[in-house]
């Protein structure tokens, strides 16, 4: 849907952003992800057309975007904002009627909404009312309202206790699932394994990683498997000799889980070769890092480790 090349910002010697080049794919949920200050913001403030790049282009559907795009986007930045004094449905209609729908289809939707959500109680209610989780909810629905084909979602799960933040993820995959493009900003990387088809790691304005999740998880996996054992440690150890790695083992009475890594130009066929003789093989499994895993790595790369850690809590 949306292709960016050679995306370059700048704000006087600073660089936020340096050729970013990537696609966000239409009708799935892309993870737009980095460090606090990687230019995350930066790049949706230009495909939104809140500001201009100073390089490079974006393309949607195939041609160069224009301000007429807007209005087929649904943005909820991470900076929230609702006016305080107003009642929640008042506001609500306003803010869709700022997105084309007209009063009477505002209302219905809204209507629909706040029932599907559990929320009518709420509709004559001040927005300064509510806890920041209902807040939150109210923004939310307004975003989606108007039925984009493309949904920015900006840290939408912050403040949210688990049942919401479940709602939310569960409303997500259905709006993807009817071809609604999802762009998910978040440091939150277990949801990013829950929800992002792909994903774009940008770090101090550069894109460090481009592609779907599957793949860069697989790109750094490191053949290291987990292996249920019946049998003793030092058979185990034995017989790795000379096909792999035993890293470390957890002993359950008779039974071991050990993590094994294979050696180089070893296969999983050649370690199990080597140890179905010594031992009893109950299960193996492959070790795929997690998306959190991946981030540290990329990112500790290139940042302090004092920084990195602060980045990741």
């Amino acid at each position: 849907m949306i292709q960016l090349e050679g995306i370059v910002k700048r704000y006087g010697a600073f660089t936020a952003l340096d050729g970013i080049t990537m696609e966000v794919p239409t009708g799935k949920v892309f993870g737009l992800l980095g460090p606090n200050g990687a230019g995350k913001t930066t790049l949706i403030r230009i495909i939104t057309r809140i500001t201009g790049p100073d390089e490079g282009r974006i393309l949607m559907d195939g041609r160069p975007m224009s301000a007429e795009d807007v209005s087929i986007m649904g943005y909820l930045p991470e900076e929230r904002g609702l006016y305080k004094k107003m009642k929640v449905g008042e506001q609500a209609v306003y803010l869709a009627r700022l997105k084309g729908l007209s009063k009477a289809d505002a209302t219905a939707r809204l209507k629909d909404w706040f029932e599907r959500w559990e929320m009518s109680s709420w509709w004559n209610k001040k927005v300064e009312e509510l806890s920041k989780g209902m807040a939150q909810k109210v923004q939310f629905i307004t975003t989606v309202l108007h039925e984009p084909k493309l949904l920015i979602l900006d840290e939408p799960f912050s403040g949210f206790d688990p049942i919401n933040a479940e709602l939310v993820r569960s409303e997500i995959l259905r709006l993807r699932d009817l071809g609604i493009t999802v762009m998910l900003s978040t440091h939150g990387m277990a949801s990013v394994e829950e929800l992002c088809d792909s994903i774009g790691l940008i770090d101090r304005s550069k894109l460090m990683l481009n592609g779907s999740v599957q793949d860069i998880r697989r790109q750094y996996a490191t053949n290291t498997y987990r292996v249920d054992i019946k049998g003793s440690r030092i058979a185990l150890a034995n017989a790795l000799s000379f096909t792999g790695e035993l890293i470390d083992a957890q002993e359950h009475g008779e039974n071991l889980t050990a993590r094994v890594r294979l050696g180089k130009g070893s296969t999983l066929n050649d370690v199990l070769r080597q140890l179905l003789p010594a031992v009893e093989v109950h299960g193996v499994q492959e070790e795929i890092p997690r998306m959190h895993d991946i981030f540290i790595k990329v990112v500790s790369e290139k940042q302090p480790d004092s920084i990195t850690k602060g980045m990741t809590e």
